[in-house]
């Protein structure tokens, strides 16, 4: 599992794996997120599914650069749970994912390395279950124009596999363009080449398409 400049791996769905270890059980979740607000959700069901656990220990991953994130041992010795699931994640590259491992006590104290490889373990096991798929951060671009430039700029489109487009069709039309991040102005340069049937290297900055706008939104 990698990443290039603007793509990371995630997963689609939640998968789960279970450990035992002298009669302590360790059920880890992982699953998809994109925001901490929507871990802390999951982390909320979890909690009222698994009432009678002392522990919810977790680790998580934002974004492209894997920012932000946090561990947390809840309750364990520090650096026995939150760190260890962490680690899987860096070791398999993943991100927009949060993993939470739930334990019941088994009646028998772990120790230090015993605590670490459980929760390793029950991470590496729902990790083992889970469907890899591949995001990309982009950037989006606002293009305004009248309808006589229509049929020009969506053929100018389609020579281009990387846009994805939402038209917003009203007293102007306007489509918003979903443009890999690291591609936002080459491909800006590329449609306008395709629009005025010029070569890219005759485009600059300050090259302009009649009857159209073209702004990078905020995001």
């Amino acid at each position: 599992m990698g990443a290039t400049q603007d793509t990371y791996t995630s997963i689609a769905s939640m998968a789960t794996g279970e450990y035992k270890e002298k009669g302590s059980k360790f059920i880890a979740y992982a699953f998809p997120m994109d925001s901490v607000e929507a871990f802390n959700e999951q982390l909320k069901k979890l909690k009222k599914e698994h009432l009678k656990s002392r522990h919810h220990c977790y680790a998580y991953r934002i974004g492209l650069t894997g920012e932000p994130y946090r561990i947390n041992d809840d309750g364990e010795p520090s650096g026995t749970a939150g760190k260890p699931i962490y680690g899987q994640l860096i070791k398999e590259n993943l991100s927009d994912i949060g993993v939470i491992v739930v334990r019941y006590f088994g009646g028998v104290k772990l120790g230090t390395s015993g605590l670490i490889r459980s929760y390793k373990e029950a991470t590496i096991l729902a990790l083992d279950n889970v469907f890899p798929i591949e995001k990309t951060v982009t950037k989006k671009v606002l293009l305004s124009f009248t309808y006589e430039r229509l049929g020009a700029i969506m053929e100018a489109i389609k020579g281009i596999e990387t846009i994805k487009t939402e038209k917003l069709f009203e007293d102007t039309p306007r489509i918003i363009m979903h443009v890999p991040q690291s591609l936002t102005e080459q491909t800006i340069t590329q449609l306008k080449a395709n629009m005025l049937h010029r070569s890219i290297q005759d485009i600059t900055d300050d090259t302009e398409v009649t009857d159209c706008d073209f702004r990078v939104l905020e995001t």
